[in-house]
């Protein structure tokens, strides 16, 4: 069983290396120059045309942009995941070639090699070709032999070494350390736990963060004495909360600010919008929720205890939105779409609705699903892509000018349910439960021919 194992990993790690060489030649498919006929709009239209996409650091080849979707639908991974797959495969190619060699020869995992290309990729500031091929010669040696954590000191200190390395002796020593500032203050929105917390991570001055300290304690110890049971770092956590809202109510009374007052005299602090869906159901004359939700915001799970904390402030301002029927046929006469039909489509279908694609619908464009005629009624014609919920759908800016500039199409089959087609004629439906792929492309079948 052991052996067997072995070989499935080894087969594994081999896959992984050949999807980077796979996704490095793709990009090779795609140059710039293939972009005249990936869009033939001259003006742009409203959301421009496709343009040259540099996804990986000083020295690699750029990518026309709208090759990355057909490769992200064909692995059932979103666009964004496509992108840093091309991205990663380009970067360790050209720019770490030592690390690439090895990942072919299957002395590194790709997994490895990408975290290493992702951190040249993102440097700040940006590496030069010199720079991480020296981060390339360092890291290769031992890239195969450390483990994850490890490997990330090593990136991270490689940089920092070779930046300071480079920097000119005749300038204030101070400058350098400039240049590999390490502070930063991070919230890990992605990183949600079930019990509804966040991650916020910072590295500040050795004064701030003793000051920061200090004021977490006396917000702790406060927390205590009126009565908190909660544990110590519990009630740190909340004290930083706390900090947050008491500052910001701050500034807006010292900028004299005309927003509704609070019970103690100060402002209401700068607003946060988060949208909250509870199931609820009629007990006689009370509403009675569910105890759990959805959070519009990172498609996550809210508890009603936590918005009933969160009412419960002082300072916290609620509204409360009628209910939208979302199986109603609502209709406009014109082009645009007014609030009311907008609300609908993004309750109903919650993120960008090309296959894979995540990003929440209430940050998204509307789209026509069958394009509006703007020249139907002058001309006395029925207009084929009317302002109707069923003719709507939420498409993030990126897969909005994806739909309109190339040959991706999709129809509505049903109440939230759409069937998308690529260039290359590989089928997939989109509803409520994610992305279904339907067929693909037949393997003699040549792709269709761009609008």
């Amino acid at each position: 069983m052991l052996h067997a194992l072995r070989e499935r990993k080894a087969v594994e790690d081999r896959a992984a290396a050949d999807q980077l060489d796979l996704a490095a030649r793709w990009a090779d498919l795609h140059p710039p120059e293939s972009i005249h006929t990936a869009a033939v709009f001259a003006d742009g239209g409203c959301y421009g045309l496709e343009h040259e996409e540099p996804i990986a650091g000083e020295g690699c080849p750029a990518v026309a942009e709208f090759c990355i979707a057909e490769l992200g639908t064909v692995l059932g991974i979103s666009s964004t995941s496509a992108k840093r797959l091309i991205g990663h495969a380009l970067e360790l190619r050209h720019r770490l070639p030592r690390l690439w060699a090895q990942v072919q020869a299957g002395q590194v995992p790709a997994w490895r090699a990408r975290t290493v290309a992702e951190a040249t990729i993102h440097s700040t500031p940006s590496l030069t070709m010199e720079a991480a091929r020296w981060v390339d010669t360092q890291v290769a040696a031992v890239a195969g032999r450390v483990g994850p954590a490890q490997l990330d000191r090593l990136v991270a200190e490689t940089i920092k070494r070779h930046r300071l390395d480079a920097h000119d002796p005749t300038k204030d020593p101070e400058d350098g350390w400039q240049d590999v500032d390490p502070r930063h203050a991070t919230l890990h929105a992605e990183d949600v736990h079930y019990a509804g917390t966040m991650r916020f991570e910072a590295e500040l001055d050795i004064a701030d963060a003793l000051d920061l300290d200090r004021a977490l304690t006396h917000g702790a110890e406060t927390l205590a004495a009126l009565g908190s049971v909660a544990p110590l770092d519990s009630r740190r956590s909340q004290a930083l909360g706390d900090l947050a809202r008491t500052q910001t109510a701050l500034d807006l009374h010292a900028q004299g600010s005309s927003a509704t007052r609070s019970e103690d005299g100060l402002p209401v602090a700068r607003e946060v919008v988060l949208h909250a869906h509870f199931d609820a159901s009629l007990d006689g004359l009370d509403t009675v929720f569910g105890p759990t939700g959805r959070m519009e915001e990172g498609q996550r799970l809210v508890l009603l205890d936590q918005v009933r904390d969160w009412c419960g402030d002082s300072r916290t301002k609620v509204t409360i939105k009628p209910v939208i029927n979302l199986s109603t046929e609502l209709t406009a006469p014109g082009y645009d779409i007014p609030d009311r039909i907008r609300e609908q489509v993004i309750l109903r279908d919650r993120t960008c609705v090309f296959p894979w694609c995540t990003r929440p619908a209430r940050g998204c464009d509307i789209d026509h699903v069958v394009p509006f005629d703007h020249d139907a009624a002058a001309k006395v014609r029925p207009q084929p892509g009317p302002t109707v919920s069923s003719n709507l759908a939420p498409e993030c800016r990126w897969h909005h000018r994806l739909k309109t500039h190339t040959a991706w199409r999709y129809e509505v089959t049903g109440p939230g349910v759409y069937e998308w087609t690529s260039p290359h004629g590989h089928r997939y439906r989109r509803d409520h439960t994610g992305t279904t792929r339907i067929s693909g492309a037949a393997d003699e079948a040549d792709p269709p021919d761009r609008p």
